[in-house]
């Protein structure tokens, strides 16, 4: 391994032309400059110099080190700052996907948190669909998203890098007067005769219900197309029938609708945090990731 100081005193002189100027502009002296390259050399087992009476030229092997080292060098500088700049986070912007349901619900948290700890950075929200949250990630729209998956349909795309968030449970919605509404838990086979409430436009909740009534040997009757989640809660709350929501969709709580667990049985979809694999990540990204997953842990018990 070479010494990081030693291939940035290499890039000087070369840029410079000179022992005695490069060695201004890193304020050393002229015989401590040359004293670390020709460590550096030995460390390399070649000459990486031409000393002439007037300068100094770089060998073909100190050309290709010099190369190499201004990259080292260039990306040095860029870890300090990205460093420094997470240690204030004075300065930056971000962009953030995500989607209904955690928007409504576990996503303020965190940006309440975040704003708190880094009011200088900019912070931006966009609230879409699942392949629009996507697309804006691998185009660079967004810096990260939020998504989720299902055991049966794991998601997998080799170009971007997803961390789980937190798991969550899949409740059932009924009104105050449903003669099952003093439970706390019931059993999906419960609910067989029952009208559903869904949402429209082949929201990924259908398949959920779907699901989960064929494993109990019966197909849902569905008797309304909600087109979100307050709707559904709406319909629900006159009787109109019952609901199979995450438990996110009801962070505002209908006061005339009641949230029972399905047990142990329950569907459960993970919530993950999604980055695209080939990029440097920014400070304002990387502290908004950690703050994220910090309010996570205080809160995965409260989704399940």
């Amino acid at each position: 391994m070479f010494d990081i100081r030693r291939l940035a005193l290499l890039v000087q002189v070369v840029e410079a032309g000179s022992i005695t100027a490069a060695a201004d502009l890193m304020m050393y002296t002229p015989s401590a400059v040359s004293q670390q390259l020709r460590k550096l050399e030995q460390e390399v087992g070649q000459p990486l110099l031409n000393r002439r009476s007037r300068g100094v030229s770089p060998t073909e092997a100190g050309q290709v080190l010099a190369g190499h080292a201004r990259r080292i060098v260039q990306q040095m500088q860029a870890a300090h700052s990205d460093l420094d700049q997470l240690a204030g986070l004075k300065r930056g912007s971000l962009t953030i996907g995500t989607f209904p349901t955690l928007a409504g619900s576990f996503l303020p948290v965190v940006i309440r948190v975040f704003k708190k700890r880094y009011p200088a950075v900019s912070l931006s929200v966009r609230s879409a669909r699942f392949d629009e949250l996507l697309a804006d990630l691998q185009s660079g729209v967004t810096g990260l998203c939020l998504l989720w998956d299902y055991p049966w349909n794991p998601f997998q795309d080799e170009s971007v890098r997803v961390t789980e968030v937190f798991r969550e449970s899949t409740v059932i919605l009924v009104s105050r007067g449903h003669p099952l509404a003093d439970r706390e838990q019931v059993s999906i086979e419960e609910l067989r005769n029952e009208s559903w409430i869904v949402r429209a436009e082949a929201h990924p909740v259908v398949e959920v219900l779907q699901r989960s009534a064929h494993d109990a040997g019966f197909e849902p009757a569905i008797g309304f197309l909600a087109n979100d989640y307050q709707e559904a809660q709406a319909m629900v709350s006159v009787g109109m029938g019952v609901a199979m929501v995450p438990k996110t969709a009801v962070a505002l709580q209908h006061p005339d609708v009641r949230v029972l667990s399905l047990g142990p049985a329950a569907p459960l979809r993970r919530i993950l945090l999604a980055q695209r694999q080939d990029k440097v990540y920014a400070p304002a990204e990387v502290a908004f990731h950690s703050t994220l997953l910090e309010i996570a842990r205080e809160r995965a018990a409260d989704y399940l």
